[in-house]
């Protein structure tokens, strides 16, 4: 997709059918009037022990010598995140602002520690800053059900999509269009040229790819729509290109069948297709990768069973941190590798039947087997990476969540995880123990 077929499709949209009459822009307030601020405050604690002769590589221990390494990582930081989101004027087409500032402040770490959870950010040699921070604003024009923002924003698509699963989130720099001109159908668009890292303090940021290691393509362009026909089945299709990288697709579909009143069943069908275009920055590419989820609720318990596949001898890769919605993608690994299958299983349950309302207990386990990486492209972004054949590893994770329901702490969420990865030579990630705990307190209001 090119940026000149991006930005005819934001055209398209904008010149959408409608009826104006009764839009989101008709019944704009005004700029003040339906403004809206947020702040989060969050507190993250993550320490990994790495097992059997695994080290930390990250930060300071990155210029030391494999035997000189400290074998576990360790970060607390706490963040301060501020958002402010104007409404729209009166009139044809509204003009608004969202605008963001984020600070992270480290509470513990060190050079040695540091790297591997991304909550803090680093100096040039390695050692994690005291405190960092960054902010950023995008334009927003809306006609009719059609919003366009242009600048530093959020992003949320199943492939480019802004991540907030550390201390900081995610952001993006470009054109986002959003339309829903039509009922049940939603179309978006977009051209961006970077994207910042959570832990990242500087906007000069080329895009963050997860598992490439070659030359960064300067643009990433998507379409897509998302078709909800009722409020048991979504769908969605995607197309996007990674400048000089890749192509990818993708198709995905969540259905919600409720049997009774007290029992229901959902299954959850993502599909990635990545094929190298243009220079081929990261070498050749030829990859489909798909995943199957059905979850059985009754009453507090829900039963989740996981297939996920990777046909193709590189690793499902993806631009931004977030943009990964297969199954089996959890805390440690994203079962991702070469011609990989895996398996999930996992129980959810809710306490509230119990006098124990806003808390939510949860226990996962995913087996990896069959990773072949020695046909990835020897010249490309994945050789670095040392898969072999043979490759097998599972992964476990449990977890404790609790959301307070009332008084001045009302929204406050505390959470507990604890994930166990083991795996042989051959799958290329760290036999790791990771504890996190995580405080979150949000305040909102309006203008």
């Amino acid at each position: 997709m090119t940026v000149l077929s991006t930005r005819s499709a934001i055209l398209l949209a904008l010149a959408s059918p409608a009826s104006m009459a009764d839009s989101a822009q008709s019944q704009a307030n005004g700029f003040i009037e339906d403004s809206t601020w947020a702040v989060l405050n969050r507190s993250v604690y993550d320490r990994r022990d790495y097992q059997h002769g695994s080290s930390n590589s990250s930060a300071r221990n990155a210029y030391k010598a494999r035997s000189e390494r400290n074998d576990y990582a360790e970060e607390w930081a706490y963040g301060l995140m501020g958002t402010l989101q104007s409404g729209f004027t009166q009139g044809l087409i509204g003009v608004g602002v969202d605008a963001h500032a984020y600070l992270g402040v480290k509470l513990d770490s060190g050079g040695g520690r540091a790297g591997k959870a991304r909550l803090l950010g680093l100096d040039n040699e390695g050692y994690p800053k005291d405190d960092y921070a960054r902010g950023g604003a995008a334009i927003k024009l809306r006609m009719s059900n059609t919003v366009v923002s242009y600048g530093e924003q959020r992003v949320k698509t199943p492939v480019f999509s802004s991540s907030d699963s550390r201390l900081l989130p995610e952001t993006a720099t470009g054109v986002f269009v959003t339309s829903n001109e039509f009922n049940a159908l939603k179309m978006v668009g977009g051209h961006f040229t970077g994207s910042t890292d959570r832990n990242a303090s500087s906007h000069n940021q080329e895009f963050v790819v997860n598992y490439s290691n070659g030359r960064k393509g300067d643009a990433f362009d998507l379409a897509g729509v998302v078709y909800s026909p009722s409020k048991q089945l979504s769908t969605s299709l995607y197309t996007s290109r990674y400048e000089n990288t890749w192509n990818q697709q993708y198709v995905g579909a969540l259905f919600n069948q409720p049997i009774d009143e007290k029992r229901s069943l959902a299954f959850n069908f993502n599909l990635y297709r990545t094929t190298d275009e243009g220079k081929a920055l990261s070498g050749t590419i030829n990859n489909t990768t798909w995943s199957l989820m059905s979850t059985y609720a009754q009453g507090p318990h829900s039963f989740s069973l996981g297939y996920q596949k990777v046909h193709g001898d590189t690793p499902f890769d993806y631009v931004t941190r977030g943009a990964i919605f297969i199954s089996n993608a959890v805390q440690l690994s994203d079962f991702n590798a070469p011609n990989e299958q895996s398996w999930q299983a996992r129980y959810d349950l809710d306490m509230s039947p119990w006098n124990l309302p806003g808390l939510m207990l949860s226990a996962a386990y995913v087996r990896g087997s069959q990773i072949n990486g020695t046909q990835v492209d020897p010249k490309g972004g994945y050789a670095y990476l040392g898969y072999g054949k043979g490759g097998k590893h599972w992964e476990r994770d449990l977890e404790a969540r609790y959301v307070v329901q009332s008084g001045a702490a009302k929204g406050t969420t505390l959470s507990l995880r604890y994930n166990v990865h083991r795996g042989n030579a051959a799958q290329a990630e760290l036999d790791t123990d990771q504890l996190r705990v995580a405080v979150e307190y949000p305040l909102t209001g309006r203008f």
